[in-house]
């Protein structure tokens, strides 16, 4: 049986440096290539042809903007309107990673600590920068919330500033957790089934319901990342 953690081993297919930075392509970065471009490809096919009465295709692309628009307004409120091609984009990153992984020969790059780690920590500087833009020096009043005595000032000042440091972390660990635990799983049944030989149909069927399962837990993930990145962009925006 092949060691179910291989599937997680980035290697290199087109070495590449430049002043000594490696910029090769790697079976990682070719997946998120290949996520970007089933996203573009799918949104260009399902808004070609637009009309005042949506056909099936049209109407798809309105649900999803739709759906993306009612986590905006859960999270952020009317004012979030604005970031919906940013939740919209994160959001179909996250679920086509999550859902081609699924394939036979595919990468699960949203199985790495690396790769979710840069993203989450992407989007805190992304609202960081937000909430500075909005409300200049004094957005780090949110690090004293109002009401606290000044003498404990610096006991909560640590705490608040250790929770904001933290939403990324909790973000990425959430997400690739729950992708490394599924393709582990994935992994062993499908071993299973080799070794078995006629007798591998029971470890065949289970690896079926199973990925089933993990098409449910690709939007699963997905929503709950997006939906957590809009709650924390949304109390770097909201008024102290």
């Amino acid at each position: 049986m092949n060691n179910p953690l291989s599937q997680f081993q980035v290697t290199p297919l087109i070495p590449f440096s430049l002043f000594g930075v490696d910029f090769s392509l790697t079976n990682s970065s070719l997946s998120m290539l290949m996520a970007v471009f089933v996203i573009c490809l799918s949104l260009f096919l399902l808004t070609q042809k637009r009309s005042v009465i949506p056909h099936s295709a049209q109407v798809l692309s309105e649900m999803i903007y739709a759906f993306i628009d009612k986590i905006i307004q859960d999270t952020i409120g009317t004012e979030g309107k604005k970031f919906i091609p940013f939740s919209m984009s994160l959001f179909l990153f996250i679920f086509v990673g999550n859902f081609l992984s699924l394939l036979p020969y595919s990468f699960g790059w949203t199985a790495h600590l690396s790769t979710i780690g840069a993203l989450s920590l992407l989007g805190l500087i992304y609202s960081t920068i937000l909430g500075l833009k909005k409300k200049g020096f004094s957005w780090f009043r949110s690090f004293l919330p109002e009401g606290v005595p000044f003498l404990i000032a610096p006991l909560i000042i640590p705490i608040e500033m250790i929770s904001f440091l933290a939403k990324p972390f909790s973000l990425t660990i959430r997400l690739v957790m729950n992708m490394i635990v599924g393709h582990i799983m994935i992994g062993l049944l499908t071993g299973f089934i080799v070794i078995l030989g006629i007798e591998g149909i029971i470890p065949l069927a289970f690896s079926g319901v199973l990925i089933v399962f993990e098409m449910g837990i690709s939007f699963l993930q997905a929503y709950i990342y997006t939906v957590l990145s809009c709650i924390y962009l949304g109390e770097s925006l909201e008024n102290q």
